[in-house]
């Protein structure tokens, strides 16, 4: 991945049919397995694929066919779509993806017995499930922080331990409130770079986003709804798919200069249309699974640019983005982000949900590699101040602003999405759709 990069990402039906032959395969030779992927289905409205952290299979067989490469440490990889490496070694083994492997076990013990690997405060620990029956395919869980299955991390001390566990806490608690940008970005480098040189790059990376969704579900109620059925099986955002950062003009060159301090990559920007009024750029981590999706409202001279890279002057008028930025403040600070994307069973899923009264809004995706969709957006409160500032901006009128002060403004979502034959990219016309759809001078009369 190159940075500024134009990837253009094509469905890969012969790879995401490989996977999926092989978890019906291992799912019909262990039973719990299989009972648990039904679980997921009715419980949590996923699919036991949008969970799948790694495989091991006894043979090569077909994977070069489907479109999988041998990677130089030995693991097969696809280079074009978002399925699981994959280790040739001489059993079936398929392991998932959660966010506490204790969390795990507590939630699950009383279905399953469940062998806990590694010691509290491990960056990589995995659980197995046991039975008395035989069979030739063993079944897992894995959490892991800054490592992977494919990189596993170096033994710690119990100073650093002590060391990670600070810098979560300090993640968590950080100041999200400032009397300019110049100080709130100035905060965040010097907490990231402090975090860095403690506990590593990776760790602080995936610390980071951890403390992120938790401050996004805190503020989301239809967050909190899917948590709750997916905690329940212990399973935690092991699901998510992407984070969605919204900025305004000048912050969005110093935002992505802070993920790329956490070190992701800048993967494809997004060129939406002459008249969009809007761009994004996709980054990706190389080590930790976050995908990041930060969009800001662009000129259309501005769009043909590096746009990620160059400061952008301050907002004379104000689309979707900059408005619902002006209006609950930057995603990376006061608001939170506006959505966090997970993959699910879309069908599945929006019934579940809205059978416990959370409603979704139109899908603004529905092609058959990718499905999508946001919940109804919870309304924030708008501080008056920000009101004041965007009048005297004169960015909106008085009667906005009376109305944004009675009813409040759309602030964040859950996004349901499925995506299918290991599809990684994202619906560029969608995308404009459902961000004029949620304009907040518009949502107020009709979603």
């Amino acid at each position: 991945m190159n940075a500024g990069l134009n990837t253009h990402w094509e469905p890969q039906p012969a790879g995401a049919a490989w996977v999926t032959q092989t978890l019906a395969h291992c799912s019909s030779e262990n039973a719990v397995l299989r009972n648990f992927a039904d679980l997921l289905h009715t419980s949590t409205g996923t699919r036991l694929a949008d969970w799948v952290d790694y495989l091991h299979v006894p043979t090569a067989a077909g994977l070069l066919d489907a479109g999988f490469q041998l990677a130089a440490d030995g693991w097969y990889q696809h280079p074009a779509a978002l399925l699981p490496p994959v280790c040739v070694s001489g059993r079936r083994i398929v392991v998932l993806r959660v966010d506490s492997v204790s969390d795990f076990a507590v939630a699950c013990s009383h279905r399953f017995p469940i062998a806990v690997l590694g010691q509290a405060g491990d960056l990589l620990r995995q659980a197995w499930i046991t039975t008395a029956e035989s069979s030739t395919v063993s079944f897992g869980v894995i959490e892991h922080r800054g490592c992977s299955i494919r990189r596993p991390p170096s033994q710690l001390s119990d100073q650093q331990k002590q060391q990670i566990c600070q810098t979560a806490d300090q993640l968590r608690l950080r100041p999200r409130e400032f009397d300019s940008h110049e100080a709130a970005f100035t905060s965040l480098q010097q907490l990231l770079t402090s975090a860095i040189q403690l506990v590593g790059r990776d760790v602080t990376c995936d610390l980071f986003f951890e403390a992120e969704r938790a401050f996004w579900q805190g503020r989301n109620r239809a967050a909190r709804v899917q948590f709750m059925r997916q905690a329940a099986l212990g399973m935690g955002w092991g699901n998510h798919d992407h984070h969605t950062y919204r900025s305004s003009r000048v912050c969005f060159a110093p935002m992505i200069a802070l993920f790329e301090q956490l070190g992701f990559i800048c993967r494809e920007r997004f060129y939406p249309g002459h008249n969009a009024g809007w761009g994004a750029q996709v980054l990706e981590h190389p080590v930790s699974p976050v995908v990041i999706f930060a969009d800001v409202d662009l000129t259309e001279a501005e769009l043909a640019g590096d746009f990620a890279h160059q400061q952008l002057a301050p907002a004379t008028a104000l689309g979707t983005i900059g408005l619902w930025c002006g209006l609950h403040g930057e995603a990376l600070f006061a608001a939170g982000m506006h959505h966090l994307e997970c993959q699910f069973s879309f069908d599945g899923a929006r019934q579940q949900l809205a059978e416990l009264g959370i409603n979704s809004m139109k899908p603004f995706t529905d092609f058959s590699f990718l499905r999508q969709c946001f919940t109804e957006p919870e309304r924030w409160t708008v501080q008056e101040s920000r009101l004041q500032k965007l009048l005297h901006l004169h960015l909106i009128t008085a009667e906005q602003a009376d109305t944004f002060r009675t009813a409040g403004a759309p602030g964040s979502h859950l996004e349901i999405l499925e995506r299918n034959d290991g599809y990684r990219g994202f619906n560029q016309t969608g995308i404009t759709e459902i961000i004029h759809r949620t304009d907040p001078r518009r949502i107020h009369i009709s979603n």
